[in-house]
This record gives structure tokens, sequence and C-alpha cells, in this order.
């Protein structure tokens, strides 16, 4: 698989509210995922089994999702980015929206690195 269609069925599966299925058929075993900062989440996660922990640890933290906007991605040889608008409430808090940069690298018709940027 290219780049470009990597990024086309991450985007279709993930609206179609399938991130962990996107996950486990477009990620590499081997993903690094990398957040801004150490806080809720890990700054770093190693391998699929890190990758379902933190997934898990975030749902754990949402009191309320009232839904999504992605991009269209922006590809640049092995990478692409999208833009990921999130309507949620964690709990302990007031209903936000949170935007993020997604940026991925691919390599073999796999996704091997995720980086949030917000």
């Amino acid at each position: 698989m290219t780049t470009k269609e990597i990024a086309t069925q991450l985007l279709t599966m993930c609206r179609e509210g399938k991130v962990e299925e996107a996950k486990a058929a477009l990620f590499a075993d081997d993903i690094i995922s990398i957040e801004p900062y150490e806080g809720m989440l890990p700054k770093e996660a190693r391998g699929m089994d890190a990758i379902k922990k933190k997934a898990e640890l975030f749902i754990a933290m949402v009191e309320n999702f009232y839904g999504d906007t992605i991009s269209e991605p922006v590809i640049a040889g092995d990478y692409f980015s999208i833009s990921w608008e999130t309507d949620l409430q964690m709990k302990g808090e007031m209903r936000k929206t949170s935007i993020e940069l997604c940026v991925y690298k691919t390599k073999n018709g796999k996704i091997i690195s995720e980086q949030f940027f917000y």
C-alpha cells in the first residue's frame, strides 16, 4: 500500500468509528506513538500492546463523546498528516473541543510512527 492508500484507509475507518480496527489493520507491530508531553498519557508508547493500553487509558478518562471532524490528509513522501478535532467532556471537566495535528510515517505498507501536536 502507498502512503496515500494508507492515509485514505485510516481516515475512512476512523470516520466510521473504527479507530481500534484501523490500528490493527494499518499499524506496524513495533509502532512508536509520541505525545507532545508527559501528562494524562505517556509521552511515548512503543509497540501495539502499549498503543492499546494508551487508548484504554484515554477512553477511561472520557465522560462524554459528542463527535469529531477529521481533515483530508496532506501527504509528503512517506509521511502524512491530518487535523483531528474532537468534541468531548473529560471526567471532572467541562465540555471542550480539542484540536490536534497527527503526523504519521509509513514504511512497507504500514504506519510505523505517529506523533501528536496540540
